[in-house]
């Protein structure tokens, strides 16, 4: 159960290879994102695709909402990409884990984490170049959907404001503290 008004770390995996073959697969998922929400009150604060897994930073805005957006969109997603692929069977090592995240710092920080993912896996050098996340929308470069515009501002005024907080040093207690909201 979800609580309302609440934020929630939203992840998986894939069983042991990447969910994601090329780019029409990360983007295929992203239309299908933005289409489901619409059924649902949904706030999307964060995300990150990454080739063997995701990040969604969520706000259910009613009773009932994440469980069925994440199960919809997902198995949406696989049944696409197996027939694309010529595959069959699961895609994720299990259901998508969910994590309430309970103070607004952890909030804030958790953002940083899920739109840093991509540099700590090597792919790219800054979180720019990684077009498969919601930061482009969070920094003003990239107009978007899958992101609550009213939720940036309220803790970063500017964008360089949250441009400066992603690439400053993270202090490494508050690193700490944040591992259990991580991906495991």
């Amino acid at each position: 159960m979800h609580l309302v008004g609440h934020y929630y770390h939203v992840y998986n995996r894939g069983c042991r290879e990447y969910i994601f073959a090329n780019a029409g697969n990360y983007l295929f998922l992203l239309q299908r994102a933005k289409s489901f929400l619409v059924g649902y009150p949904l706030s999307v604060i964060a995300y990150c695709l990454m080739p063997n897994h995701y990040h969604f930073l969520l706000r259910p805005e009613a009773d009932d909402t994440i469980s069925p957006f994440i199960q919809r969109l997902f198995n949406s997603y696989t049944q696409a990409f197996n027939k694309q692929q010529g595959h069959s069977g699961t895609l994720f090592e299990g259901r998508a884990k969910s994590i309430l995240v309970n103070t607004d710092e952890y909030v804030i920080h958790l953002c940083r984490y899920i739109h840093l993912n991509p540099i700590k896996a090597g792919l790219v050098a800054h979180p720019a170049e990684w077009p498969y996340s919601n930061y482009l929308e969070w920094v003003g470069r990239r107009g978007g959907t899958l992101v609550n515009r009213a939720f940036v501002r309220q803790y970063f005024p500017t964008a360089a404001d949250y441009e400066t907080f992603v690439t400053s040093e993270i202090d490494p207690l508050m690193e700490q503290r944040l591992q259990a909201y991580y991906l495991d």
